[in-house]
């Protein structure tokens, strides 16, 4: 079994042929694909594929950060209505900060971080973190949360040693593992040196990150598969092993009993 934990199958570069990316994802072993939302403009998108795809493809609700701007308080209600009124979705996300492309709205998208994690704590579900070139800032709210039961996922996790360690403080969350780890200058497999497999989960950011040997192609879930041969390497495991281990991690995180 394979668990792509962080997987965009709904957006537009799919649309042209979203059956046969499932079926390859089937074929390399994928039995779960969790979908983060974006914003507003992406819910009804997401939820099609996932009601076309019930039992395989599960949704999140959030607000993305880097969608975070002056009508924040207007994307946040609609966040709110869904996970007041739906029993549908299996975390908030993805939910984070990202001061990579402009740090303008940053109190604004601390705000609105903290404002979800709060929810999630309400609604008894886990958070999916995003966090681009904001490690000190997500480290700094989440401090806040040590002692709460909060449970989640750091997307997309390429620190080094000291950050991975720092993120391992809060014990009910999984670092998310994607295709960076396959490229050339990637210092991740030195960092996963430090990691307990316990904490690994996979993932893949589709259509972003496709791991070697598809770098710069469109990423789709079935290259999940690249990424636990690497990760199988690296930790010098059997790869079913690994696939067995992080995908207990990931039904754990996401509370599904399979």
């Amino acid at each position: 079994m394979l668990i792509d934990t962080h997987s965009h199958l709904f957006v537009e570069e799919f649309t042209e042929d979203l059956p046969q990316v499932m079926e390859r994802a089937r074929k390399a072993g994928v039995s779960y694909i969790f979908m983060p939302n974006i914003d507003s403009t992406t819910i009804d998108a997401m939820l099609s594929v996932c009601r076309d795809y019930p039992g395989f493809c599960y949704p999140m609700i959030g607000l993305h950060p880097t969608s975070v701007n002056e009508s924040y308080e207007q994307e946040l209600a609609i966040v709110h209505k869904y996970l007041s009124t739906s029993h549908e979705f299996v975390a908030i996300g993805e939910i984070g900060l990202d001061l990579y492309w402009d740090k303008t709205f940053l109190k604004e998208q601390i705000l609105v971080f903290e404002k979800q994690i709060e929810w999630a704590l309400e609604y008894d579900l886990p958070i999916v973190i995003h966090s681009r070139e904001a490690f000190e800032y997500i480290y700094k709210v989440m401090e806040s949360y040590k002692n709460t039961p909060l449970t989640g996922i750091f997307h997309s996790f390429t620190g080094t040693s000291e950050e991975a360690e720092k993120m391992l403080e809060f014990e009910g969350f999984m670092l998310g593992i994607n295709g960076v780890v396959t490229f050339k200058k990637s210092t991740l497999p030195e960092t996963l040196a430090t990691v307990p497999l316990e904490r690994i989960v996979l993932e893949t950011d589709s259509p972003y990150l496709a791991p070697v040997p598809n770098r710069g192609k469109r990423n789709e879930s079935a290259n999940v598969r690249d990424t636990l041969m690497k990760v199988a390497d690296i930790y010098q495991m059997d790869p079913e092993y690994v696939a067995q281990v992080t995908s207990v991690n990931a039904l754990k995180v996401f509370g599904i009993r399979k």
